[in-house]
């Protein structure tokens, strides 16, 4: 409602000292309400906080392009990407999660590979575009931990499309 507020109280205002040229009166018909999220429901927030019970954790191991593996206790409900970022593993995540890229491409083990939801199309069409593609080849910002997925391994590829070659590693967002 705020921003319904603003809209019909500064955009008359503001068109008019342009210019001196006329402003319509902005009808209730063409006012869209503006729905405002939280930065936690962007993801990242759920994920840095601890299980609450030993029940909830679900263990998942990250092995990165040189081989460095890194085990995380993670809980049901956590997005593999923001996870990895929680705990400085080296997977970008470049569009933060909108199924845009394929920075978060990751190799899952094989006997994990059916606890995950099947891939929609926009997935697919993604991964078809990765570097490195796999038969196990899936996005990790589109897996969500389930308690059968404890134990899991996540294998990092050698290289995603948004890391520059000079082997700087960019910063998750």
């Amino acid at each position: 409602m705020l921003a319904r507020n603003i809209l019909t109280s500064s955009v008359p205002y503001f068109f008019s000292k342009l210019a001196n040229v006329p402003v319509p009166a902005i009808s209730s018909q063409i006012i869209r309400e503006i729905q405002m999220t939280s930065v936690a429901k962007h993801g990242g927030a759920f994920e840095s906080k601890d299980p609450q019970s030993e029940a909830e954790v679900v263990n998942v191991k990250y092995i990165d392009k040189d081989g460095k593996e890194t085990q995380v206790r993670g809980k049901i409900g956590d997005n593999v990407m923001y996870l990895a970022h929680r705990y400085g593993v080296e997977m970008e995540g470049a569009c933060e999660a909108s199924l845009a890229c394929t920075t978060c491409h990751v190799y899952v083990q094989h006997e994990f590979l059916d606890t995950l939801q099947e891939p929609e199309e926009k997935e697919e069409d993604l991964l078809d575009m990765a570097p490195f593609l796999k038969e196990n080849s899936r996005l990790g910002c589109q897996i969500i931990l389930t308690k059968e997925m404890d134990g899991m391994e996540l294998r990092l590829p050698k290289a995603t499309r948004n890391f520059y070659v000079d082997g700087h590693k960019p910063k998750p967002h």
